[in-house]
């Protein structure tokens, strides 16, 4: 496996489970013994009824005008072997599922095609709870990526999924996932995208049943011409609902980023609340950053709040380490650091290590102070 994989897989130490995806195809999948007796179920192309089934559950509970487009149905049609995980009513995993995706490594191989639809279904059933880490690397080679997840969330259930790309620098994703929360369940979704010529990610999110929670976390890091480009919907359907997204990222050289977002308050929501923010740092003349919140208000005794900034490094937290004797490039670097701290505390430990990891290894040359 590259370096990329086997330094995430090593921070996870003992899993409950493991998937090996390589170039489209399912090279390994094994559950560990906990798992297995607990009655855990990791479905291949076998399982591939299954995962209709499992995905259109979920989607239905979007409606029509949210359920997809060509591009989910063409990932869906082209999805060679779909990794499908179902977790039964009251199982307590103690350690996460990995699976990892490993997409056009070799650019002189002429099997690897020209595009890969990975594909991950996952269902948990009544009151369990989960950790799954998703990981997607590839070649130099220019390749299309269009990944799809479905996550169900059954009631009284919590999952923690993250979802991490270091694809490569000629690669183009168009992701999509689809998540829903039922009664009283909780869902914590964590994104970080780091590689990809052009990475749009499109997070849709439901909660239906009454009292359910979603926490919606994504870093961003972006250099040279790379554009990280975020879509969301955060759904409430059902009263006593709770989500909060925050979305920050930073963009050097000429990269772009773009996020848009939107809050939207079903009739029957009454009582719930959503929170929506996303924040942006600028490092770079070059850079840019677009953020546009929005909110859809259809039921009254809501609550909901949206902030968004775009702005460079704080003048102000600069010259104070200056002041004490550190260069400018290494000020700015602990500056970007500290930014994404907040939000990466709240990701899952092996994950926050992974991409404190891969931060550091890029922030050199990213800021002004800091290039050539």
């Amino acid at each position: 496996m590259p370096a990329a994989a086997l330094a995430l897989v090593d921070r996870v130490g003992e899993r409950s489970g493991f998937v090996l995806d390589v170039g489209g195809r399912i090279a390994e999948a094994d559950l560990g013994e906990e798992a297995e007796v607990a009655g855990v179920k990791l479905a291949r192309a076998s399982g591939l009824g299954i995962a209709e089934g499992l995905a259109g559950s979920v989607r239905a509970a979007f409606g029509e005008d949210e359920s997809g487009d060509a591009l989910d149905d063409l990932a869906e049609a082209f999805s060679d072997e779909p990794v499908v995980v179902s977790i039964p009513a009251g199982v307590e995993l103690a350690h996460p599922i990995v699976v990892v995706h490993l997409l056009a490594l070799d650019h002189d191989d002429p099997v690897s095609g020209p595009a890969f639809f990975p594909r991950l279904v996952l269902e948990l059933g009544e009151a369990s709870r989960a950790t799954v880490i998703e990981l997607a690397v590839s070649g130099p080679g220019a390749v299309l990526v269009a990944p799809a997840t479905e996550l169900s969330v059954g009631d009284g259930a919590r999952l923690s999924y993250s979802s991490i790309q270091q694809l490569g620098r000629r690669t183009w994703q168009l992701g999509h996932s689809w998540a829903r929360a039922g009664r009283d369940a909780e869902l914590v979704s964590f994104t970080a995208s780091l590689g990809g010529e052009y990475a749009r990610s499109r997070t849709d999110s439901i909660l239906d049943g009454p009292g359910g929670a979603a926490q919606l976390l994504a870093a961003f890091l972006g250099d040279a011409s790379q554009t990280h480009d975020f879509r969301t919907l955060q759904e409430h359907a059902a009263p006593r609902t709770t989500s909060d997204l925050l979305f920050k990222g930073a963009v050097g050289g000429s990269a772009r980023s773009v996020y848009s977002g939107l809050i939207r308050m079903r009739r029957g929501s009454r009582g719930a609340n959503a929170f929506q923010t996303n924040r942006n740092l600028v490092l770079s003349e070059g850079a840019h950053a677009d953020s546009v919140p929005n909110l859809d208000i259809q039921e009254n005794d809501v609550r909901c709040s949206h902030a968004s900034a775009v702005g460079p490094i704080d003048a102000e937290q600069r010259f104070y380490l200056e002041s004490r004797g550190v260069p400018t490039a290494v000020a700015e670097r602990l500056i970007l650091v500290g930014f994404f701290t907040e939000l990466l505390g709240r990701a899952e430990p092996a994950v926050r290590d992974h991409v404190v990891a891969q931060l550091r290894g890029r922030l050199h040359g990213l800021t002004e102070a800091g290039a050539p």
